[in-house]
């Protein structure tokens, strides 16, 4: 069991997944994100600071659910942020296309290496595999 402190009130609660909050707090933060959803659908071209003000949000909590892609804005919208790879605006996320390319392709040339790693010792002699010897 984990237990911890809700970041937003301090309580003792039982810790299960996503935000650390206690479940008062979680409908409230759900509540709020959802008042930023339909506020941000009925006026696309709302900016941050406005869709803060009219839904009682900080901005910071705004940027964090477009970070987290639980947000996200037409091409048309005046709200962009900057890639965390190359500083290209991007409506939703962390990184544009061409980063996200960029590090899953990192990825596969890992995946790549650890393959060609382990094949090239399975026929070795340092295999991990347990050995017995006869007396």
């Amino acid at each position: 069991m984990d237990v911890r402190n809700c970041r937003k009130c301090g309580r003792v609660f039982n810790y299960i997944a996503g935000p650390p909050f206690c479940q008062a707090c979680r409908e409230v933060y759900e509540a709020e994100f959802n008042r930023v959803k339909d506020f941000v659908r009925e006026n696309p071209r709302a900016k941050i600071e406005e869709i803060a003000e009219a839904c009682e949000v900080t901005s910071q909590q705004i940027i964090q659910w477009i970070r987290q892609e639980r947000l996200s804005f037409s091409d048309d919208s005046p709200i962009g942020l900057g890639c965390e790879g190359c500083g290209a605006i991007i409506r939703s996320g962390r990184f544009c296309d061409k980063c996200k390319l960029n590090i899953s392709r990192g990825f596969d040339v890992l995946r790549q290496n650890k393959t060609e790693q382990n094949s090239s010792n399975s026929g070795s002699t340092n295999n991990p595999r347990m050995r017995f010897l006869d007396n």
